[in-house]
């Protein structure tokens, strides 16, 4: 059997979306169809279309929304790498930037002039996002020179906006209360983090106080991986993302360093002085490093930088509304905060590109037939 897909970059992310007519309702079942397309059951998901590392093993089904104000509904996966499941509790902003391309070259959208506004709804966490699309001379554009860090490909440009970030999923921006705290990690001293909710539920080590700076090469945080998990295993129930009895998983909260700006070189290999910038950010993306910064951490840190007291503020030296450049091992990423109300922001963005790659029948093995027939 085959199913019709389109390959999407979306800033440094590539995601396999679905029209929601062509692939099962049932959650169950749509879990097994995408373990078997991508191949995940293999560590390099060699028989399938899956990318074989967090960031090009990802996918989204869209369909319009019945919600009103809403254009379309999208519903993220993360396909496991190697495991044979599917995480579903977050979301993906640079996801979001490609549903947005996807949704008015594909005509769920009408083209607005030059720029066409999109507004997204993600299932998984009830967030709702605007794509601002760049429609030159109303019509689709299938390349562009909107560059984001992490690639030198340009792309079509998509302004990401965030609505209401704060407390999506736990009901605050600070679920515990508290703008930054000492967490207690099994067999390791004491960490200074701040536990957040904006885009994501994100957990930020302040990087200098554990002893890193928060701008190591990513070999060096590959090393740190087991130890943020467990930061993260332990945030998870404090921020109320853990039942009595659940297993941690790693996926939520996401969990990163952050320290004062340095100067580095990219993965690019290009050279960032430290006043280009105003914070160094290394995240984990499941269980590796990420190459960039996943757009739903970047908004979390951002907000952080709203909140006095936070491992943010005290590296920033203060809140601000203006523009907040973060230093990622790709380059610098932007984020702004506007209409802020209370220390929270109403909307946050950030300037992204997208890509439609490819329209395709992806072709899934017997295990996935029954599912899909």
């Amino acid at each position: 059997m085959h199913t019709p897909a389109t390959l999407v970059r979306g800033g440094t992310s590539k995601c396999w979306l679905f029209n929601q007519v062509d692939v099962p309702a049932g959650r169950g079942e749509l879990e097994k169809l995408l373990v078997s397309a991508y191949g995940a059951t293999d560590p390099v998901e060699l028989d399938g279309v899956g990318g074989a590392t967090p960031t090009t093993s990802k996918a989204a089904v869209v369909s319009a929304s019945p919600e009103p104000g809403v254009d379309v509904d999208y519903l993220f996966a993360q396909v496991g790498i190697g495991t044979g499941s599917v995480e579903w509790t977050s979301n993906c902003g640079n996801c979001a930037t490609g549903v947005a391309l996807y949704a008015v070259a594909k005509g769920m959208v009408a083209i607005t002039g030059d720029r066409t506004r999109v507004v997204m709804r993600n299932t998984n966490t009830g967030a709702v996002l605007e794509g601002l699309v760049g429609t030159p001379g109303g019509v689709v554009h299938h390349f562009g020179r909107q560059t984001v860090p992490g690639t030198r490909a340009g792309g079509v440009a998509v302004g990401l906006t965030f609505r209401d970030p704060a407390g999506g999923t736990t009901g605050s921006l600070l679920p515990t209360g508290r703008a930054a705290q000492d967490l207690p990690v099994a067999a390791a001293a004491p960490v200074r983090v701040s536990m957040v909710d904006a885009g994501a539920p994100v957990v930020l080590v302040d990087a200098p106080e554990a002893g890193r700076t928060g701008a190591e090469p990513l070999e060096k945080v590959s090393t740190d991986v087991p130890w943020l998990r467990t930061v993260r295993h332990t945030a998870a129930p404090l921020m109320g993302l853990l039942q009595p009895g659940e297993e941690p998983g790693d996926a939520v909260p996401k969990v990163g360093l952050v320290g004062p700006p340095v100067p580095y070189t990219t993965t690019l290999g290009e050279h960032v002085a430290a006043e280009d910038y105003d914070i160094s950010v290394r995240m984990l993306s499941m269980n590796a490093p990420h190459p960039a910064i996943g757009l739903t951490s970047a908004v979390a840190v951002a907000a952080a930088g709203l909140v006095e007291g936070s491992a943010v503020c005290r590296i920033t030296g203060g809140p601000t509304d203006e523009w907040l450049r973060l230093g990622t091992p790709a380059g610098i990423v932007a984020v702004r905060c506007t209409d802020v109300r209370d220390g929270m922001p109403r909307r946050v963005t950030v300037q992204r590109a997208a890509r439609l790659l490819a329209d395709a029948r992806i072709y899934v093995p017997e295990t996935g037939r029954t599912q899909a027939a």
